[in-house]
């Protein structure tokens, strides 16, 4: 461990949350809240480095008195630290930590008036190891100060003994913690809600899945997850577009030059370009600092590339798919549960849509397959289920749709490469979009999504992210096509024909993606869980459960389904 120095500035969330500790300093995964931008407002000065170096006083007797985010580390430790300001003078100096909430109150026994307040005990640590690197530095440390921006309190903290004791009982802690597997979550926690890891770290949904497999009454579920994201998500699809960057905006002009709009940066969640769509070098800079995707397709809605920031990655969790992959049992279980889960939900969009009333015997053969399939003995036997069900499913596709143009499929059956006619192209390009959109969730879930189970793993070839979306393909892409169509958004006109195949035009794919942004959008009840999800967070939420059953937390899958 010599290679690494932890970080004292949040080595201190081990006494809180060693999981926290793990995904924030192991596998570097920070993600904003509200509570982090707060915090962020209440540091802006203090983040502001000092323009002077520091020197040891007994060098330079004119060393600053006040220093800001002064970077110390020391290496026989393994620690480093960023402290907020350092008051020094002469050869004494004192850490003085910013927070942005409020001191703890004491009552009863611990409190000698009604007014007594403490700093909380991860704050005391994170200011102990600052007094610790400070003596190593050679400084004489008597307290450090903890400021609480909330109610404009500076609390001081003596740097005794027991301070140093519990400094570095943390530390090793932490260091232990950060050698082995990553840490369960907490049970039941009440500070899970307010923390911005909660949609990684996956709290209750672990613990239910654990407990339900154990036989043992589970724990309270609780809503955590918001039903939505209201982050933005943009597709530059109209050829010439160009995507720029202007401070915090986002901007997007015509190949004229000519300004068409402008988002704020800090509510993009991803951008997609479709076609021949510009984006700058400073525009990509600026996303990827900020964790923002950027995937380039073709026409036919292809993804070619994604540039994607560097935070993704997770050595624990490739290592854990890489290991878990290459295990023939392990790849049938995830098979089972996804195909399972698929012929499910095609057998509901054909009942609930058909036009007139459905053979009952294409119900019942599509229920028989898809048990079949979970029963399979091997990856080719679940293969083959699937092959027959979608056989059974498209064969009966064309009786979902009003249009005139359900004839043309129903003579062509499904077909992909290139597609004969309007229906299949549109179901080509949602598959295609669904694709990218299974990528960016895996990539969220630090998950490689060349890797898969049920698809053959080929060069080029996203295998998870085929995986992951077979149960949604009946749920969102064909349900999309299918709406369009029949509401009348999507037409012959918006379609072209060549002797490469039936595209959609420049006007086709912006009314695809008025129906596409709907669907991701609503919002459905989980299985399991019992709450709401639109299907966007939905599959976020099923990439990130991969991940635990990869890592061993949880024993099995569920994929959604629905009546």
């Amino acid at each position: 461990m010599d290679e690494y120095l932890w970080p004292a500035r949040n080595i201190a969330e081990y006494a809180y949350c060693p999981r926290l500790f793990y995904y924030m300093e192991v596998e570097g995964i920070h993600l904003p809240s509200a509570d982090t931008e707060e915090g962020n407002r209440v540091h802006r000065r203090a983040d502001q480095p000092s323009n002077e170096s520091v020197v040891h006083a007994a060098a330079d007797p004119d060393a600053p008195k006040s220093v800001r985010s002064l970077t110390l580390a020391r290496a026989a430790l393994n620690l480093t630290a960023t402290l907020d300001l350092a008051e020094i003078e002469g050869d004494v100096a004192v850490p003085v930590e910013y927070r942005k909430g409020k001191p703890r109150q004491l009552f009863g026994d611990e409190a000698e008036c009604g007014d007594a307040i403490a700093p909380w005990p991860t704050d005391r640590v994170q200011v102990g190891l600052q007094c610790i690197l400070l003596e190593e530095s050679g400084y004489s440390v008597p307290h450090a100060i903890l400021y609480y921006a909330s109610e404009k309190r500076r609390v001081v903290v003596p740097f005794d003994s027991a301070l140093r004791s519990e400094a570095f009982a943390t530390l090793d802690a932490a260091k232990a913690c950060a050698q082995g597997p990553r840490p369960l979550p907490l049970v039941n926690d009440p500070r899970c809600p307010r923390c911005s890891l909660q949609p990684i770290c996956l709290p209750d949904e672990l613990n239910q899945h654990r407990k339900q497999a154990e036989g043992s009454a589970t724990p309270n579920r609780r809503k955590l997850w918001p039903p939505r994201d209201d982050g933005i998500h943009i597709v530059a699809q109209q050829d010439g577009t160009k995507v720029g960057v202007r401070g915090a905006t986002m901007t997007i002009a015509n190949r004229d030059g000519k300004k068409l709009k402008e988002v704020p940066l800090v509510g993009v969640e991803s951008l997609s370009l479709v076609g021949s769509v510009q984006v700058s070098t400073q525009a990509l800079h600026t996303l990827t600092d900020r964790g923002i995707p950027v995937a380039f397709l073709t026409g036919s809605g292809r993804m070619v590339a994604m540039v994607d920031p560097l935070d993704s990655a997770s050595a624990d969790t490739r290592r854990a798919q890489v290991r878990g992959l290459d295990q023939p049992e392990h790849c049938l279980e995830l098979s089972r549960a996804l195909v399972t889960a698929k012929i499910a939900n095609q057998r509901t969009v054909l009942m609930r849509n058909y036009n007139g009333t459905l053979p009952r015997r294409i119900a019942e053969d599509l229920t028989a397959q898809g048990q079949q399939a979970a029963r399979g003995d091997s990856i080719d036997s679940v293969r083959g289920h699937e092959g027959q069900a979608a056989a059974i499913y498209f064969g009966r596709f064309a009786g979902i749709f009003k249009s005139k143009l359900a004839a043309e499929f129903d003579a062509n059956g499904r077909k992909r490469r290139p597609p004969p006619d309007p229906i299949n192209a549109a179901l080509s390009f949602a598959y295609s979009m669904l694709t990218h959109e299974c990528t960016a969730a895996l990539r969220t879930a630090r998950l490689e999504p060349s890797i898969g189970a049920f698809h053959v793993s080929r060069p080029g070839r996203p295998a998870l992210s085929l995986d992951l979306m077979e149960p949604f393909r009946p749920l969102i892409a064909d349900s999309v096509v299918i709406t369009a169509f029949n509401r009348g958004e999507l037409k012959a006109g918006h379609f072209v024909r060549t002797a490469a195949g039936c595209m959609l035009t420049d006007m086709g794919r912006k009314a695809f993606f008025g129906v596409y942004g709907r669907r991701l959008a609503d919002e459905v009840t989980h299985p399991v869980f019992e709450y709401t999800l639109s299907y966007r967070r939905m599959i976020v939420l099923h990439a990130r459960m991969i991940a635990a059953w990869l890592l061993g937390e949880i024993p099995s899958l569920a994929f959604l389904t629905t009546r």
